[in-house]
């Protein structure tokens, strides 16, 4: 007896629904696709109850003709390819065939539509893949299809569906970004009969922007406009590095006008900013990726948000170079050197900070008692290394680091001559003489080149190797490069942290170095202080008595439309931690208070970090998910950032508290807080053992 059958048409389109349709946005995404390809210049979207209720999509394109529309609802029926040859160049964003079929197998749909040309309009009703009606009907050019109670055939699927708050979410969302992708077309969005989107024609990106996102947003844009037309050009807006997001959320990215999610085009963002933002931030960014249609494979993905390129690395240094360009551009990094030079730095690593480079080539002025050990009080050989030091390397700040021995300022050049340096006392006072011998202007800059060897020419005064004949035979290109320790920092384990934990200094003002019975210890300032804040605001959570400031002036802002979808869930949660809001008319909201760790000019930006990164599937979940993500971004907010100078007393502190918190090793966004390299891996690493 034959196993192998052919399903039937009911069955096989439900199981392309399957892949079609995960949600009510993916069926409004195809609607509006195909108005989009039918030359439609005003969209309109209507849902209830999160469009599982209704999604009617009305758009006044070219329309359809009576055998069409009935055509239309046939798997793999398209008006869009006709040999495999369309394939290799695809210029519109439908092409399948299999949306409306796979759509009206787990819907009741009714389509209404009419060419210019047509006397009358023709209605079609189809319920689960069946064909119910077909008759003439009244309407103007164009075409509405309304799509009801989705998923009523198909329960499994319907109860996968999230809250009405997610899935307006998401929809909500996807008109945001064809808002973006086609500035030309009016396009508005109805949710349960209110109006959450309405966006007139506009003359290009920065007025639909304008539209979108308010005046506020624009004025934190850098205009993108680069790469190579031959193989990809990226044009629109990237955030300078003050606006600041903890997630991909504000990032639309676009290729050949199709809404996308691509890893590599994100990575590639991320890699234009980096040394410009942190771990852990991303830009906003409005781009768009132009590729020849042979380029790129957009049939690869069923719901046609995922794409290939054909030349994938060249598409991301192309979308790269355009982002660092526009940074370059308004002064956030270094431009590009010309390579007819040589640069001041010759072996510069291409993942080196930009800006490092600029200051570290730039001329430096010490003050004279670093190198005279006669003006310097006593201190040893060079006195004040944060003034010496180029600018491109490691700056650490000790706590205690000089010491005090006025005999060494007594010892002659003559006795220092005729002794050996057998102890540090000695070796010291000949370091001292040997730089007492050369001559040095006061004031006068100390030029530092770095020659890619480790060796430093101080402005004319050469290394301590080359002070006499006797010590010159080795040049300073021979100086080996320096062993890296980073195979032997771990991550700290709260079984094996010690409370005997003393702090020695900062290294770039942004780490605190210390140690403890075990070893060396590398703190990150910012996330210690983040966890010490999350579990102070968790506590303030469970004993509901949140500290407030009250805002001189209320500080008022444009939500997005995505934004104020889900405004409303967070608004009490948000309330409980501090903040003071009011909701205005429209999308406009008001902060009239807010929480008393938080700087003032913070608010807005946290208030809209949370807004966009609080995850869209856990906006209907439990309370306890959305406070700790909540308390998690007040906290980074709140906490001190790098580059922050700390005294001994304000490290001490910070070290004592982190000590008290519930994960004293990992920070709320479980990155790490203390490095260690144990003292047995340092004898390891100096081969003492």
């Amino acid at each position: 007896m034959s196993k192998i059958r052919v399903l039937p048409d009911h069955l096989a389109n439900q199981i392309a629904a399957g892949e079609v349709v995960e949600r009510p946005a993916s069926v409004a995404k195809e609607l509006v696709e195909n108005a989009i390809d039918a030359g439609a210049t005003s969209i309109t979207l209507d849902v209830e109850s999160g469009g599982r209720r209704l999604l009617k999509v009305s758009d006044n394109g070219g329309g359809m003709v009576r055998d069409d529309a009935v055509l239309a609802f046939e798997r793999h029926a398209t008006s869009k390819i006709s040999k495999s040859e369309d394939l290799a160049a695809i210029a519109t964003l439908g092409f399948r065939g299999e949306a409306l079929a796979s759509i009206a197998s787990v819907a009741r749909v009714e389509l209404t539509t009419k060419t210019e040309e047509g006397t009358a309009a023709t209605r079609v009703v189809i319920e689960g893949g069946k064909m119910r009606d077909v008759k003439d009907a009244a309407h103007p050019r164009g075409t509405t299809i309304a799509v009801r109670d989705l998923f009523f055939n198909v329960p499994a699927r319907r109860k996968f569906l999230r809250s009405e708050a997610t899935e307006s979410f998401h929809l909500t969302n996807l008109v945001t970004h064809y808002a973006l992708a086609h500035p030309e077309i009016a396009l508005t969005l109805v949710n349960n009969g209110r109006e959450v989107l309405r966006a007139a024609p506009a003359n290009d990106l920065r007025e639909r922007a304008y539209q979108i996102f308010g005046a506020e947003f624009l004025d934190n844009l850098l205009e993108v406009n680069g790469g190579n037309p031959q193989v990809a050009r990226v044009v629109g807006f990237v955030s300078a590095p003050r606006d600041r997001r903890t997630s991909r959320d504000a990032q639309y990215l676009f290729v050949n006008g199709r809404f996308v999610r691509d890893r590599l085009i994100g990575r590639a963002l991320s890699e234009g900013y980096r040394a410009v933002l942190p771990h852990g931030v991303y830009p906003a960014a409005l781009l768009f990726i132009e590729i020849p249609l042979e380029e790129v494979d957009v049939n690869v993905h069923p719901a046609k948000t995922e794409v290939r390129f054909r030349r994938s690395a060249a598409v991301a240094d192309a979308v790269r170079e355009a982002v660092r360009s526009a940074l370059a551009s308004a002064g956030f990094v270094r431009a590009e050197p010309l390579q007819q030079e040589p640069p001041a730095f010759s072996q510069i690593d291409s993942d080196r900070d930009v800006n490092s480079m600029s200051a570290a080539a730039s001329q430096t002025s010490v003050n004279p008692a670093a190198i005279n050990p006669a003006q310097s009080g006593g201190r040893t050989g060079f006195a004040d290394t944060r003034a010496t030091a180029p600018a491109s390397q490691p700056r650490i700040d000790f706590v205690d680091s000089s010491f005090q021995d006025e005999d060494l300022v007594s010892d002659q050049v003559n006795e220092v001559a005729q002794s050996k340096p057998d102890t540090v006392r000695d070796l010291d006072a000949i370091m001292r003489a040997e730089l007492a011998t050369q001559t040095v202007t006061p004031d006068a800059p100390i030029a530092i080149v770095d020659d890619g060897d480790n060796s430093l020419d101080w402005g004319g005064l050469p290394p301590l190797a080359q002070a006499t004949p006797a010590t010159s035979q080795r040049a300073p290109s021979a100086m080996p490069p320096l062993n890296s320790a980073d195979k032997f920092a771990r991550e700290v384990s709260v079984e094996f942290l010690s409370t005997n934990i003393r702090p020695l200094g900062q290294l770039d003002e942004s780490f605190i170095i210390a140690t403890d019975d075990e070893g060396l210890l590398l703190i990150d300032q910012h996330v210690a202080h983040e966890r010490i804040l999350f579990d102070k605001y968790r506590a303030l959570e469970s004993a509901r008595t949140p500290e407030s400031q009250q805002l001189l002036i209320p500080e008022t802002f444009d939500l997005t439309p995505a934004q104020a979808a889900v405004f409303d869930t967070v608004a009490a949660e948000l309330e409980s931690y501090g903040f003071e809001l009011m909701r205005l008319s429209g999308r406009t909201v008001a902060i009239k208070a807010a929480p008393a760790d938080l700087p003032a000019g913070e608010a807005r930006n946290m208030l809209a970090e949370i807004l966009d990164t609080v995850d869209a599937e856990k906006k209907g979940s439990a309370r306890e998910t959305l406070r700790d993500d909540i308390a998690a971004s007040l906290a980074c907010h709140a906490a001190i950032k790098v580059n922050t100078p700390l005294t001994p007393e304000k490290m001490r502190w910070l070290i004592d508290r982190l000590l008290k918190t519930s994960s004293p090793t990992t920070c709320p966004h479980g990155r790490p807080v203390i490095l260690r390299l144990a003292t047995r891996d340092i004898l390891k690493g100096f081969h003492r053992i």
